[in-house]
């Protein structure tokens, strides 16, 4: 398996592993310069449509696929046709190609693709704008961009950039500021906010309110409030949890919060494709302990199919707390 994120990352001064980081500065400068030079010197392609661009700052884990999922379902309740679009990480497919949930699987399109797939149409593109066209071309009516506020290859109606609002046990969600690999930032905060037209902090459904210091960095930029809340019950009894996302600990933390009686958790990398060698060392785990088995959607949709009916998959959605100015936000983009 794996590592998973590096948790000292989110630290707000990881001081510790010293002589790593002072290999790691030079490539952490290099990125940086490399990025901004690409930005740039971009020439952005003006779309056939419509694109709300969902992306962050950091290299994972702020919750930019359920951010999708809700501005998906609320353009959808509009009546507008309203199609996702991903570069299909981890997958082999470079498209444009809508994603089949009963067709492809995640080596071919990657998993949030294929997860989000099950509700609406969605699209893998490594070329954005062709993406974009094949998608106007099939009738969408407005794109969601899954990721690419540091992809300037086609102009954004309107970029959000998700931040991660949990600031409990000394975790920050940008670290101490540092860029890749550093850090975890893709790019230095104050370039990144200047390009975006919104903020959006997404809370855990335990915490009340963001940090008052962390709202401080945005300024004027309107912050959108979203929260992500359980869509269901996790599974009674004793569970061994499994992730492969950004931060895993905080899908630990959900889960607990949720009530799941949660006897063992492994944490996994960013998009970690699980084998047959792992699932059964995960199932003898669980097996010792008496308990099932549960992860979240995204690492559900990865399962072979004969491991399904042997995983429960625990849904979260992205609630935002001012609707009406969310709402007023899209409107201005359709």
């Amino acid at each position: 398996m794996k590592l998973a994120t590096p948790r000292w990352w989110y630290s707000r001064a990881p001081r510790r592993l010293m002589a790593t980081r002072a290999l790691a500065a030079p490539v952490s400068w290099i990125w940086a310069a490399t990025t901004a030079r690409r930005i740039a010197r971009a020439q952005p392609v003006d779309p056939d449509a419509p694109v709300i661009c969902v992306g962050n700052l950091t290299m994972g884990g702020a919750g930019k696929t359920p951010i999708v999922r809700e501005l998906l379902a609320r353009l959808t309740a509009r009546g507008l046709a309203a199609h996702g679009l991903s570069r299909g990480h981890g997958g082999r497919l470079k498209g444009p190609v809508r994603v089949d949930p009963d067709q492809h699987t995640a080596a071919d399109v990657g998993d949030e693709p294929l997860m989000l797939a099950r509700d609406y149409p969605i699209w893998v593109s490594r070329d954005r704008p062709a993406g974009v066209a094949a998608a106007a071309a099939a009738g969408a009516q407005v794109v969601v961009m899954d990721d690419g506020h540091q992809n300037p290859s086609l102009k954004k109606t309107l970029s959000l950039v998700v931040v991660d609002g949990e600031t409990r046990d000394e975790e920050w969600p940008f670290g101490d500021g540092s860029v890749f690999p550093l850090g975890p930032m893709r790019e230095p905060l104050a370039t990144g906010l200047a390009r975006a037209d919104a903020v959006v902090i997404l809370m855990p459904a335990d915490l009340a309110e963001p940090d008052p210091e962390l709202l401080a960095l945005f300024g004027d930029k309107p912050v959108l409030i979203a929260r992500l809340e359980p869509a269901a019950p996790p599974p009674a009894g004793p569970q061994v949890g499994f992730a492969g996302v950004g931060k895993p600990w905080k899908v630990e933390r959900a889960l607990e919060a949720a009530g799941c009686d949660l006897v063992d958790f492994a944490p996994l990398a960013d998009h970690a494709a699980l084998d047959e060698a792992d699932l059964r060392a995960l199932a003898a785990r669980a097996r010792k302990l008496g308990a099932g088995l549960v992860t979240t959607e995204k690492d559900w949709v990865k399962l072979p199919l004969a491991w399904r009916g042997r995983v429960e998959a625990w849904p979260v959605r992205a609630r935002f707390e001012d609707e009406v100015a969310l709402d007023r936000m899209l409107a201005g983009v359709t």
